[in-house]
């Protein structure tokens, strides 16, 4: 019978510092430390999060590791993102990976992030079949993208600005919603009349996408009002 195939995979791309062990294509363990201190810049600050990284990294790891009951010398490589992401962010993942793997005398396996989320489907469903489209959608990335193959993919469409969640993430602030803002506005969303305001819809060209005008139309709506939406209709 053949070995397993365990590996660890290392995520830095952000604020969050993630690591999971995969056991033959299977998350058996997945941590993730999400970094509180952006909440008081309103936004994530790219040094203070590649030292958050710095701190937390070994634990995150040593706590996957622990939570699969796998010893580091039975992994049979590190994946770890590549990028895009903070260049600060990402130099910590990559480096640890590389000096761990170096240690163990394993390989490594760079990941295309973005790549990743296109074909994250297969987590939970192993019969999908090529091509397919996946739709796109992360904090910093908005993207129709037509997947040929695991590493053969076209992107169809993109923003042409904004991300939408750096949309939600502005529009948020100009809210004064807490951070991230992104899921206070899509949880209160649920709750409120579609129908109380209108605000402009771009009209874009092919697959493309534009959210910068939905957020300049908050920004105008506010300053029409000449005064803050009230806490009590921005909370539940």
């Amino acid at each position: 019978m053949p070995e397993p195939i365990i590996i660890l995979a290392i995520e830095s791309s952000c604020d969050d510092t993630s690591a999971a062990i995969c056991i033959d294509g299977i998350v058996i363990s997945n941590v993730v430390y999400s970094q509180k201190i952006h909440e008081e810049f309103g936004g994530v600050v790219p040094e203070l999060a590649s030292r958050s990284h710095e701190l937390k990294v070994v634990t995150v790891v040593e706590k996957a590791l622990m939570d699969a009951n796998i010893n580091k010398n039975n992994l049979s490589a590190i994946a770890f993102t590549r990028g895009p992401g903070l260049v600060g962010s990402l130099l910590v993942g990559i480096c640890f990976a590389k000096a761990m793997a170096m240690a163990l005398n394993i390989p490594i396996i760079e990941v295309h992030h973005i790549q990743a989320h296109a074909l994250s489907n297969f987590i939970e469903q192993k019969n999908i079949t090529f091509p397919y489209i996946s739709f796109v959608v992360s904090g910093g990335h908005t993207q129709l993208i037509l997947v040929k193959d695991y590493l053969d993919m076209e992107i169809l469409g993109t923003t042409i600005d904004d991300a939408a969640g750096e949309a939600f993430d502005k529009a948020a602030k100009m809210l004064q919603l807490d951070y991230p803002g992104g899921p206070m506005i899509d949880k209160l969303a649920q709750i409120g009349d579609e129908n109380a305001f209108s605000f402009a819809k771009p009209k874009m060209e092919g697959y493309n996408f534009s959210f910068s005008g939905v957020k300049t139309s908050i920004l105008y709506f506010i300053q029409k009002k000449e005064k803050k939406i009230p806490i009590s209709s921005k909370r539940t």
